[in-house]
């Protein structure tokens, strides 16, 4: 019964988040189990372009080490401002969503490769709370019951904690830079004097994810009408 209620509370949790936590989950899972190993999920350019191993541009943002604190730690994160992105300011726009990510990983893959970075799912876990965080100014955040603060300084927190646990800065720097380009392009720029929004969902996203605006001058067919009620004759 348990499990079964955890799987529903798990249903109920948007589209994005439900699938991007599954994933990263089961890929941990299947190095524990030594079924995958991380060689087989780091990026490499050479083993992309030259070996045709595509499936590293994804895998690389799945893998965040092996179990234990860091990615517990970096799960909770990525699920919890996940959700509140996908439940908050993308609310019923999952394309909108599913090409923050796109435009996000292509970005971080391409500037990855001057740093030479093989794992980037902390990268794109520091990019959904900047994100969140430029969007939600005014939340105060309790960040362990250590420190409160206004929302804006959380993923400066966040790297004040990596640096702590002996983690390099620099996916985290990535995914802060990655997440203010973003937030400068769909927030800042469109509306400035002369600015527009340069970031423009693909049609088959919105085609493919989001569910079809009803026309409001579509006149449905007679028989299509609801039937006005009938009394049922007195007997």
């Amino acid at each position: 019964m348990a499990l079964q209620g955890l799987a529903a509370e798990f249903l109920q949790v948007p589209a994005v988040t439900r699938a991007y936590t599954a994933a990263c989950v089961l890929t941990t899972a299947a190095v524990q189990l030594e079924l995958l190993s991380p060689f087989q999920l780091y990026f490499n350019p050479h083993l992309v372009f030259r070996k045709f191993q595509v499936w590293r541009l994804v895998t690389n943002f799945l893998f965040f080490g092996p179990l234990g604190f860091s990615f517990f730690f970096n799960m909770l994160f990525v699920f919890r401002y996940c959700r509140m992105l996908e439940e908050g300011s993308f609310r019923g726009r999952t394309a909108d969503f599913v090409f923050m990510f796109l435009f996000g990983g292509v970005l971080m893959t391409l500037l990855g490769l001057l740093g030479s970075l093989f794992f980037l799912g902390q990268a794109l876990m520091a990019m959904l709370v900047y994100v969140w965080s430029r969007r939600s100014p005014g939340v105060r955040v309790n960040f362990f019951g250590l420190l409160t603060f206004q929302a804006p300084f959380l993923p400066w927190a966040l790297m004040g904690f990596s640096l702590l646990l002996g983690n390099s800065i620099l996916v985290d720097l990535l995914g802060i830079a990655v997440g203010h380009i973003y937030y400068f392009l769909e927030d800042v720029f469109p509306n400035q004097p002369g600015g527009k929004r340069l970031l423009l969902t693909p049609s088959f996203l919105k085609l493919l994810l989001d569910a079809p605006e009803e026309d409001p001058n579509y006149l449905p067919l007679p028989e299509e009408q609801p039937r006005p009620h009938q009394p049922h004759p007195q007997q």
